[in-house]
């Protein structure tokens, strides 16, 4: 019977999703195809410390997540689709200066655009799949099919870079360029399309539907919140406030793996780096590709946040098995991938269902604007990984990376004890 209903879902799903889906692999395989190696580049070209490198990837991480925050909460007020159109146009650009730059300036400038884009588009994707997808049920199934997409992209992309030959290759930028311009080329056709069908739908239930139920995407549920009411429901709003805040810490611990990790692997001078970290990616994707939708449906009877939990134990594991590998095994490296994608398996699309379902129709962007924040973690890792590999070393990193698991585990403990806002009161004043 579960069956059943699911795939019903998948046949509920609206033809803009599809785009989603569809766009997203592409955009997410040509980035992945050359992103992860961008410390790489920056090693061998400038022969840059891991502070530097870091500092160079944190800064535009931090500009890009404030960046993210005040864009998502403007899609609330003017429609999803065109800051959508807006953040494609950055990368396309953003990614074509990036094949020709060859500063150091040049890189922090470019790589800065490249993270504003990127900090944008996730968040507008999010909300926009609660736009246009009203049942509770299929909008869930809906971001789990968007994550699990996005990590079919992430498995094939760096080991067709790898075949192709373009690991590591500053010119290959283009092609995650020429991806997104093809999306953007998807989503237009995808918006049109989908207006067609809210009309449609909006006249052939014009009696039974609510003014709600017909809009169109992109647009907000309740335009009259205005951004100084929006703040103080974001600041009264302390659960929210610390789950940021434990997801902030949870996202640095993860985003080790993207930098810091490959960075500890170049300097040390580890046999076959390219094939390792190829091999690093695409096996963290392959296990959330194999195993994303079996733990769901394992874990289905388990609250969101007994299922948060289970993966942060993972998660803490991961980062001991890390600190201890010895250096040229190179199955050992593997071995703690597939634990700690086993943990990003549970964590990362359950974090998007929690906070959709925390959110309030009306302020759905400004509360996926907020869940932006999470990337100041991800902003920061760079830099403090960076510092720890110069000053301690790689094992201290991991070690130091598990004793903060624990903390992201207390703080999801004490959640249900922290105070909400009168979310009902709220609209009704608006």
């Amino acid at each position: 019977m579960s069956n059943v209903v699911s795939i019903a879902r998948f046949k509920a799903f609206p033809p803009l999703m599809w785009i989603l889906l569809f766009g997203s692999f592409i955009t997410r395989g040509s980035y992945y195809m050359v992103w992860p190696f961008l410390a790489v580049i920056l090693y061998e070209k400038f022969a840059l410390s891991a502070t530097h490198v870091g500092l160079i990837l944190s800064s535009a991480a931090v500009i890009s997540v404030l960046v993210s925050f005040v864009g998502s909460a403007l899609s609330d007020r003017i429609g999803r689709h065109q800051l959508m159109y807006a953040s494609g146009i950055l990368y396309i650009i953003s990614f074509s200066l990036l094949a020709e730059v060859n500063s150091i300036v040049g890189y922090a400038l470019v790589i800065t655009l490249c993270s504003i884009a990127t900090a944008l588009w996730r968040p507008l994707t999010s909300a926009l799949i609660g736009d246009i997808i009203n049942d509770k049920g299929t909008r869930e199934l809906a971001m789990q099919s968007l994550y699990f997409i996005v990590n079919v992209g992430c498995a094939v992309g760096p080991m067709l870079g790898l075949w192709l030959g373009l690991t590591g290759e500053q010119s290959s930028f283009y092609i995650t360029a020429a991806a997104f311009a093809f999306l953007l080329v998807l989503l237009w056709w995808g918006f049109h399309q989908h207006s067609q069908f809210d009309a449609e739908s909006l006249q052939a239930n014009q009696k039974a539907s609510s003014a709600v139920q017909s809009q169109p995407a992109g647009k907000d549920h309740a335009t009259s919140a205005g951004s100084e009411k929006i703040m103080k429901v974001l600041a009264a709003d302390k659960l929210l406030q610390c789950l940021i805040l434990a997801n902030i810490l949870c996202m640095f611990i993860y985003a080790q793996m993207d930098s810091s990790l490959i960075q500890y692997l170049t300097r040390a001078e580890v046999p076959d780096l390219l094939e390792l970290i190829s091999a690093m990616i695409f096996t963290n994707a392959l296990v959330i590709i194999s195993t994303q939708f079996l733990l769901l449906k394992l874990m289905a009877h388990l609250a969101l946040i007994s299922r948060i939990q289970i993966g942060l134990v993972l998660l803490m594991c991961s980062q001991i098995w890390l600190a201890v590998n010895p250096l040229t095994l190179f199955w050992g490296w593997i071995g703690a991938i597939v634990v700690m994608s086993l943990a990003e398996t549970i964590l990362f699309p359950t974090m998007n269902v929690h906070i959709d379902r925390l959110a309030p129709d009306h302020l759905r962007g400004a509360y996926f604007g907020a869940a932006s924040f999470y990337e100041f973690g991800y902003a920061i890792a760079p830099l403090g990984g960076g510092i720890i590999l110069d000053q301690l070393g790689g094992s201290w990193l991991f070690f130091i990376a598990a004793a903060l698991t624990l903390l992201v585990i207390y703080f999801y403990s004490i959640l249900d004890k922290l105070p909400r806002p009168d979310f009902v009161s709220i609209k009704t004043n608006n």
